[in-house]
């Protein structure tokens, strides 16, 4: 069971379990579409369509609003990607957001159909690659197609789940589940929970994890160090997410003016299961 984001008025991002791919193909209505193309008249018609199609769409001009999205714990169900975009190529693009930790299903929607561009997308691990001329209805059969686990290649119909004690991860869908329930992380607070229990035992430094939200040498917050604000920040909100499960959860240990740790080194195991 995969699951999707959802944003509370008070509390910041919350989840609610997504319906599994099959319940998706049947109901396309609840699916949300993740846009990235840089023509505003196109996006704003192919939204349009894409709506009347069903679907719930959220467009972006560029993948950098894309990214600030999903760092404030937004969510989809498939990306569609132009080829061109401002500063980089929807290729690009497409790395970027694996290295993030986004693996949602990757179509791309480009006026360059050529077969070199076509290889190269769906050598990179898109699903799909469409030409804009043929319209609305056939993306959004596209789309559906997308989300059917019969038309995943083999390896994406099973996910690897790592266990770690009583936290499960599961990477494809970059959610977190506390002694079986949802942590309700969102994806840069999973990226993070993700890291140290790659390093179960060993403490990993505010820098590392402040690295993984943003990029390496990236700066935030006053003075040379000013990340560690940012760092202990979102600490504390992760803790604050498995205490609501788990009133003495204590996993996180910190190691003071050096960064943090996951507790039980041990536990760790990563196994392969049915998406």
């Amino acid at each position: 069971m995969t699951t999707l984001i959802r944003e509370s008025a008070n509390a910041g991002p919350s989840y609610a379990p997504m319906p599994g791919r099959n319940e998706l193909f049947r109901n396309e209505e609840t699916v949300r579409v993740i846009l990235v193309d840089d023509d505003d008249d196109f996006r704003e018609a192919i939204t349009g369509e894409l709506t009347d199609e069903g679907f719930s769409v959220q467009g972006f001009s560029d993948g950098a609003s894309m990214f600030d999205y999903f760092s404030q714990g937004g969510t989809g169900d498939v990306i569609v990607l132009d080829w061109r975009l401002p500063g980089l190529s929807g290729l690009d693009l497409l790395g970027q957001m694996r290295r993030r930790g986004i693996m949602l299903p990757a179509i791309f929607l480009t006026g360059m159909p050529a077969t070199a561009y076509e290889s190269a997308a769906l050598d990179s691990g898109a699903l799909d690659f469409v030409n804009k001329s043929r319209g609305a209805a056939i993306l959004a059969k596209r789309i559906r197609l997308s989300l059917s686990p019969a038309k995943l290649p083999a390896e994406q119909r099973r996910q690897e789940v790592i266990h770690c004690g009583d936290l499960t991860l599961r990477p494809q869908v970059s959610r977190a589940l506390w002694r079986g329930e949802d942590v309700n992380l969102t994806v840069v607070e999973y990226n993070i929970v993700s890291l140290l229990v790659q390093s179960s035992g060993e403490y990993v430094t505010y820098r590392s994890i402040y690295d993984c939200v943003h990029h390496a040498g990236f700066i935030a917050g006053n003075g040379e160090d000013g990340y560690r604000t940012n760092v202990r920040s979102s600490i504390k909100r992760i803790r604050n997410k498995f205490r609501a499960l788990d009133p003495d959860f204590s996993q996180i240990e910190n190691f003071l003016a050096f960064g943090y740790r996951w507790r039980g080194a041990a536990d760790v195991h990563t196994v392969s299961e049915p998406a």
